[in-house]
């Protein structure tokens, strides 16, 4: 099917997402890492609009943003495991949630982190009720895909490594406000295109905490 490269970081979750679906596809790639604060001619070149990670490149064109890039390799390597539903109101209710969890889970993660008092208050609860609108989507069934591992797992699970940021700096316990979704990602964690991808959670935390004292000092 071609070459194969993707462009990444490490620790971005939408990054692990292409990562992920590349695994589970059994495509073979190159994975390139970026640095962001020097962001390389090709990645320049190849997502001139945002300038940003994640990026596919197949057979030398640009496939850009996470949820489009899974899609799309899901299509062209069409193979088994897919990614997405068959039924086409699956498929429509799997792009809503990967589309509730972008336009929710990091903006509102990112106030959190960025603000103190009342306002790192609100964003904390806002981001509890997020998890816990997710635990409910996800019900009672093994993945979202309900037996199969798929599109909004894929979206949805490398946030878990960031769950112990999340409590650190919001000062609560994942588990205990939403025990069903922590359960969903120990499944997925199961998954070695999951847990070989998917950084360590204190290691990121430190991550975090020394991007937080770069931004302090500027």
């Amino acid at each position: 099917m071609g070459e194969v490269v993707l462009l990444d970081t490490w620790g971005s979750m939408f990054g692990m997402r292409a990562w992920i679906a590349l695994e589970e596809k059994g495509v073979k790639y190159e994975r390139k890492e970026e640095n962001l604060s020097n962001k390389s001619p090709l990645l320049l070149q190849m997502n001139p609009i945002h300038k940003k990670i994640p990026v596919l490149i197949h057979n030398g064109k640009p496939i850009c943003e996470s949820a489009i890039i899974v899609q799309y390799i899901d299509e062209v390597w069409s193979h088994n495991p897919q990614l997405m539903p068959s039924d086409p109101y699956e498929r429509a209710q799997a792009r809503f949630w990967v589309d509730y969890i972008d336009q929710k889970v990091y903006p509102t993660w990112n106030k959190m982190w960025l603000s103190k008092g009342e306002e790192h208050e609100a964003g904390k609860k806002e981001l509890i009720s997020i998890f816990k609108q997710l635990e409910e989507t996800l019900g009672d069934k093994p993945f979202y895909g309900h037996d199969m591992f798929g599109f909004v797992d894929i979206a949805l699970i490398p946030f878990y490594c960031w769950f112990y940021t999340f409590e650190t700096y919001g000062n609560f316990e994942m588990e205990a406000q939403c025990p069903k979704l922590v359960a969903w990602a120990k499944r997925c964690m199961q998954r070695e295109t999951v847990s070989t991808i998917l950084p360590n959670e204190k290691e990121l935390y430190n991550a975090v905490v020394e991007m937080e004292k770069e931004l302090e000092s500027k």
